[in-house]
């Protein structure tokens, strides 16, 4: 089983990389960008069959190494099997 965890930084924490990123797409000629928010993806495979055990499991993970939860959200996503 797969998982997918998604962490932004949390609306009005600073964003200077997503500051330069709205930036630079400006100065390549990209209009109307309005505010950019950077933030990280991680895949994690696990041996695990129960979506609910995975789902905690990653949520743990979360909470306690992939996100500083002073800062930033996170999102976890149970991915289908892509066997078939």
């Amino acid at each position: 089983m797969k998982a997918r965890v998604t962490v932004m930084l949390k609306k009005g924490v600073l964003d200077p990389q997503g500051q330069a990123i709205a930036h630079a797409l400006g100065a390549l000629g990209f209009e109307g960008v309005g505010e950019v928010r950077q933030g990280k993806v991680i895949e994690i495979e696990l041996d695990e069959s129960n979506a609910a055990r995975a789902e905690a499991t990653v949520r743990r993970m979360a909470e306690e190494l992939l996100a500083n939860t002073v800062i930033e959200t996170y999102r976890v996503e149970i991915l289908p099997d892509e066997a078939g």
